[in-house]
């Protein structure tokens, strides 16, 4: 795998003049040049990677999953995530640029200022490449304005730069914030195939003794099986349910223990290392906390 530490590296493989600035750039992504073959198939970058793009012919990989850039969409990378360009030939790289606009930011570049924490706020960070912000044209010209403005000023360097810089960045995020929970909106027929599907995939797992010998099921585990990222699950429940996907787990445990409470004999202990839990009194304090009775309370009322 290919790791490109620097911004300055970034403008070199891909045919580039040097940056204005080391620590952040704006390209033009049909200024680009991608020769080398073997770079793009597995890589890394050591910064910051926020890109609009329109028009790319090839798909952009991300673990298992392809997207296919037909139409223009926002992706945010994070530093050392993963990824690769499906192209086998110098003109299969080249089909794979399309057109459109790309931040580069190194973390050092945030040092001293408030972004330094908070850009980890903005979970769509590690959302999947499959995952990427859809933008509506009016959103887009919004973007498209943040990213002009940022362009304009990194070319004349002083010290006020990254104070201004930076908080056109944080105006990008959080529109993207905003836009993303537009998506959830706009798009319930998808989220709530999503929601119904964790539905489906959690009653099989509580309803199974054998997966429930492998212990609770995590945000990671369920993610996975719907073939999403943990985050993008997460934002998308909170977006249409208001509960995270750690809450809907534990609302789901909740509903089949409280079924072992009122169906059956089984010792509160027995009922906990039954739905997964290591310890009995994990269990207790959970249950106490969501039904606000301990379980034995909760049984004694169907005496």
């Amino acid at each position: 795998m290919t790791i490109i530490n620097s911004i300055n590296d970034f403008h070199q493989l891909t045919g580039l003049p040097d940056p204005h600035h080391p620590l952040i750039s704006i390209v033009n992504v049909a200024d680009m040049h991608l020769e080398y073959v073997n770079t793009w198939k597995q890589f890394a970058l050591n910064f910051y990677c926020i890109s609009l793009k329109r028009n790319v012919a090839t798909k952009v990989k991300y673990g298992q999953q392809y997207y296919d850039y037909d139409k223009g969409l926002m992706t945010f990378i994070a530093p050392r995530q993963v990824q690769s360009l499906d192209a086998n030939t110098p003109e299969e790289l080249k089909s794979a640029q399309g057109n459109g606009l790309t931040l580069l930011i190194h973390p050092d570049f945030l040092y001293g200022h408030p972004l330094a924490t908070n850009i980890n706020n903005y979970k769509f960070f590690s959302y999947a490449v499959n995952e990427a912000l859809h933008l509506s044209d009016r959103e887009e010209k919004n973007i498209v304005a943040i990213f002009e403005k940022i362009n304009e000023e990194h070319q004349h360097i002083d010290s006020h730069t990254q104070d201004i810089i930076l908080s056109q960045v944080g105006l990008m995020l959080n529109y993207s914030k905003r836009f993303y929970e537009r998506q959830f909106i706009t798009r319930k027929t998808a989220s709530h195939d999503l929601l119904s599907r964790m539905e489906l995939l959690l009653n099989r797992h509580f309803d199974n003794d054998e997966t429930l010998k492998s212990g609770l099921p995590t945000v990671d585990y369920v993610a996975g099986s719907l073939n999403v990222s943990a985050h993008y699950l997460s934002d998308m429940l909170r977006s249409v349910t208001g509960q995270s996907a750690q809450q809907h787990i534990h609302d789901k445990l909740i509903e089949k223990a409280k079924e072992y409470l009122s169906t059956t004999g089984l010792s509160v202990a027995e009922i906990a290392y039954q739905l997964g839990f290591e310890y009995p009194q994990s269990f207790n304090k959970l249950f106490k906390k969501k039904v606000l009775i301990s379980p034995l309370e909760f049984r004694q009322t169907f005496n």
